[in-house]
């Protein structure tokens, strides 16, 4: 099997859930959906329109000069091969810019809005490495840059807002250059790891640390617990559904006798005679 690796899914969903990330890359089964807060999507797309064409020396010290030539590009490298290994993997995703070093060698950067943090900086490693092996090892037809010596994070931390007059305001913050170190041999490591656990079983769900896991693990307990009311015992009388939810129902004991009440109870008041 050749498998389809995201830049994205290889830092968040790998690290929070296994069980999740096995289900969307191998048997086609995403999270739902969460979209990113609108705000976020628009700082990114300011930054991208605004540093294309600028010169890497005008707003990042960290960077050897250069100038912004690409945004928002989608990238596809060639079948990754593991020795020992039947599957494969190709890495397929959209970077946020590259700048071209007057040295002929490339940069590729991502925007990050927030505090920088090591930890969250090491992991979107990940994503800047796999821009970086698609971009120099593209599949047929596919945007090759080559070689690229720097990756790395421009964080955007919001400090200060000033009104301007009108109806307009403006934020402030600093923008903070956060180096990567190239590894590819640790990057092609983690590969072969991530390859092994598609290959292998599914994952147990996280329960703990996962709200999806423990959502699904809910629903499950909450289905059978709603089928043992709703099917009778040998012998018994099939529960009628809610009049108003079309829920099952259950035999109650009331000040008048026997009736059928919503097992939803206090949340939905349906009831049928006994």
């Amino acid at each position: 099997m050749n498998y389809r690796l995201s830049p994205s899914d290889l830092t968040f969903l790998y690290d929070g859930c296994k069980h999740c990330f096995v289900l969307k890359v191998k048997h086609g089964i995403p999270q739902p959906s969460i979209p990113i807060p609108g705000v976020f999507s628009i700082i990114a797309s300011l930054q991208k329109n605004h540093y294309a064409g600028q010169r890497t020396e005008n707003f990042c010290a960290g960077l050897p000069p250069g100038t912004v030539t690409l945004g928002e590009k989608r990238v596809r490298s060639s079948q990754i091969s593991f020795e020992g290994l039947a599957s494969t993997c190709h890495i397929s995703g959209r970077f946020d810019i590259i700048a071209s070093l007057d040295d002929g060698t490339y940069a590729v950067i991502d925007f990050k809005t927030g505090n920088p943090n090591e930890g969250k900086a090491a992991m979107y490693g990940r994503q800047l490495h796999a821009y970086t092996l698609a971009l120099e090892n593209p599949a047929p037809g596919e945007l090759k840059l080559t070689p690229v010596s720097r990756l790395g994070l421009l964080y955007f931390t919001p400090d200060a807002c000033e009104y301007v007059g009108g109806s307009c305001q403006i934020l402030r913050g600093a923008m903070t250059w956060v180096e990567v170190g190239r590894d590819d041999a640790q990057f092609r490591s983690f590969l072969r790891e991530v390859v092994s656990v598609l290959d292998g079983p599914l994952p147990p769900p996280e329960v703990q640390n996962c709200d999806w896991c423990r959502y699904r693990s809910r629903l499950v307990e909450a289905s059978t617990s709603l089928e043992s009311i709703a099917e009778p015992a040998a012998g018994e009388i099939a529960a009628p559904t809610c009049p108003i939810c079309s829920g099952p129902m259950k035999l109650r004991t009331g000040k008048h006798g026997e009736f059928w009440g919503c097992v939803r109870y206090p949340d939905c008041r349906g009831t049928r005679p006994g």
